[in-house]
C-alpha cells in the first residue's frame, strides 16, 4: 500500500515537473522579450526543476544520494531566480525596451524597430507628396 502510493506520488512530481518545464520552454520561444523570457525561465523552469528533484529524492530514499538532491534543489531554488534578475537588470542597464501594447504593431507582432512608416497608418509619410508629385 505505502509502495503504491509512494511509486504514484514520484508518478505526479515527474509529469508535473515535465509539465511546468514544457511551459517554460514554449514562453521561451514564445514571448516577444527577453524580460518576458527571464520571467517564465525563472519562474516555470525552477518549479519543474524542483518537482523533478522532489520526485527523484522520493524514489531514493532516505540515502545519501537523497541529501544530495534536496541540497541541489536549493541551490536551483536560489540560482534561477538570481539569474533571471540579472540578464533582466543587465537588459534594462542597455537600454533594451520591453514590448508594451504601445509598441506593438496592429498585428499583434512586437514592432520591429527599423524606423519603417507603419503601411496601416492613415497619416502619410512625412516629406512625401499626397498627389505623387516631385517635392522642391
Amino acid at each position: 500500500m505505502i509502495e503504491a502510493a509512494r511509486f504514484w506520488a514520484i508518478v505526479v512530481l515527474v509529469v508535473a515537473g515535465l509539465f511546468f518545464t514544457f511551459v517554460s520552454a514554449v514562453g521561451v520561444i514564445r514571448l516577444p522579450d527577453i524580460y518576458a523570457r527571464a520571467h517564465t525561465a525563472s519562474q516555470t523552469d525552477t518549479l519543474g526543476a524542483g518537482l523533478a528533484l522532489a520526485a527523484v529524492a522520493l524514489a531514493l530514499g532516505w540515502q545519501q544520494a537523497s541529501v544530495y538532491t534536496v541540497l541541489l534543489l536549493f541551490f536551483v531554488f536560489i540560482t534561477n531566480p538570481t539569474a533571471a534578475h540579472a540578464i533582466a537588470r543587465s537588459a534594462a542597464e542597455t537600454g533594451i525596451e520591453p514590448v508594451t501594447a504601445d509598441s506593438a504593431t496592429d498585428d499583434g507582432s512586437p514592432d520591429s524597430g527599423t524606423g519603417a512608416p507603419d503601411r496601416n497608418s492613415s497619416e502619410p509619410d512625412a516629406g512625401s507628396d499626397v498627389d505623387g508629385g516631385e517635392t522642391a
